[in-house]
């Protein structure tokens, strides 16, 4: 009976694939049978040894449920892996399974197989996102809005701007996720500390061996483990590429609110329906659910801190946790980049509210632009500002234009023309280098998947 709902609710099949248990026991296996032709090529053990061992290293053979029938009784699951694997071996050959390694050996560098999967789904997931969203900025630089900044409308951007920015920082996070991988997936074939001295002095080089049959760079030093700053790095990100998609969701349903309306996800008026109670109801349910499940995945960054400072040379209090959030976090940024793609790939614009809004205060957003143009006209920063702030007050208070109020300041009026005033109050002109911004980021970002 299913009872998580990445069981049954959340998720993509592209990465619950990687997670699944029959494939993480298919990772393992490729661990002991790397390891195997690695001692076979460094002459510890047979090269007819590597190979019966190579050729049953995979779930044909090894069936899960046999693994996990043999884990019920020795209670270690490697344990039941190397038994599982050493039943089907003929000849004396799975004698020599998992020789000279640990546990760890296998479960971290079959983690970092994993791993390594895992970001390139989450790399291409996210250069798709951003190239949606370039285009979005693309298609919307010369599409004027209102900004706000703490709650309140503030001067004019550009829905290209507001793109722009989000592409820039999600092509950040895709620099993060190369760089982590490098640090992230490696392999190591150490032993109990770390010192592979069940291998002898030749132990060191089956470790580098080992790592070139996986194609993984190998662990400079390790104890038990791989240390697991690494792996904190990537739930960070992970939780940082969340926050990143909480942000944009955030906006989009800030934005389709009732009272503001300017944009917001796609709503099939024929299928869907917002509400059991309230038939008029057209929810953000795809924003939403981006910024409830991208809590939980910022949660789990306190687990990964927590499982760098183990006991000595190791202990095991990292595992358990590990179980759980590897998979988790992998499976649920994966999903929330789907869910913002689809998000994104269906915005719907509606632009005689975003005029609305851009007007809505009766000129106020444009009194910075007015007091740097008396500036410009010679009457001084503190005086302009002091000026239109004054007729600001009065203009929000008595509900009245503002560029009829400035202009019944006679000092103003010894500065500056009514024909000035009405064109210095069009916001769709006061939007600064928003343009030019956005087209260099444009340009820039060409190169930005070919680094």
């Amino acid at each position: 009976m299913a009872i998580h709902p990445i069981e049954f609710r959340y998720g993509t099949a592209e990465m619950k694939s990687i997670w699944e248990v029959e494939n993480k026991l298919q990772k393992m296996l490729d661990i002991e049978s790397a390891l195997a032709q690695a001692e076979a090529e460094l002459g510890i053990i047979s090269k007819d040894v590597a190979m019966e061992i190579k050729s049953k290293a995979n779930t044909d053979y090894v069936k899960l449920e046999r693994v996990n029938e043999i884990e019920k009784e020795k209670n270690h699951d490697i344990a039941a892996l190397i038994e599982g694997l050493k039943e089907q071996c003929s000849g004396d050959a799975g004698e020599y399974v998992h020789f000279g390694a640990t546990s760890n050996d296998i479960i971290d560098s079959s983690n970092s197989l994993l791993f390594n999967e895992s970001i390139t789904v989450l790399e291409d997931k996210i250069k798709k996102l951003t190239n949606i969203i370039l285009n979005l900025s693309r298609e919307n630089i010369d599409r004027v809005c209102i900004g706000r900044t703490h709650g309140q409308h503030a001067i004019p951007t550009t829905y290209g701007m507001k793109f722009g920015l989000w592409a820039d920082e999600l092509h950040r996070h895709w620099k993060r996720l190369e760089f982590s991988k490098k640090n992230l997936c490696l392999s190591m074939m150490d032993g109990a500390v770390g010192t592979t001295a069940a291998l002898g002095e030749i132990g060191w080089e089956v470790h580098k061996k080992v790592s070139e049959i996986l194609s993984l760079p190998y662990a400079k030093i390790t104890n038990q483990i791989l240390q697991r700053d690494n792996h904190a790095e990537f739930m960070m990100i992970m939780a940082n590429i969340a926050t990143t998609l909480d942000k944009i969701a955030l906006e989009i349903r800030n934005l389709q609110r009732t009272e503001i309306n300017e944009i917001g996800e796609f709503f099939d008026p024929e299928k869907q329906i917002g509400s059991s109670t309230m038939p008029h109801k057209m929810n953000p349910i795809t924003a939403e659910r981006v910024c409830g499940i991208s809590r939980v995945i910022r949660s789990y960054v306190v687990g990964v801190l927590e499982n760098n400072p183990l006991w000595h040379e190791r202990d095991l209090t990292n595992s358990s946790s590990e179980r759980i959030i590897f998979p988790e976090a992998c499976i649920l940024t994966d999903y929330i980049l789907n869910l913002t793609i689809k998000l994104m790939s269906n915005l719907e614009f509606h632009q005689e509210n975003i005029e609305k809004n851009l007007n809505l205060t009766n000129g106020l957003v444009m009194a910075e632009r007015l007091m740097a143009e008396l500036t410009r006209k010679g009457l001084g920063r503190g005086k302009s500002y002091n000026l239109v702030r004054e007729s600001a007050i009065k203009a929000n208070k008595e509900n009245r234009l503002l560029s009829e109020l400035i202009m019944e300041k006679e000092e103003i009026k010894k500065h500056i023309t009514e024909e000035e005033i009405s064109e210095i109050m069009d916001p769709h002109t006061y939007t600064g280098s928003a343009k030019t911004i956005v087209n260099e980021l444009l340009k820039d970002s060409k190169n930005w998947f070919n680094e």
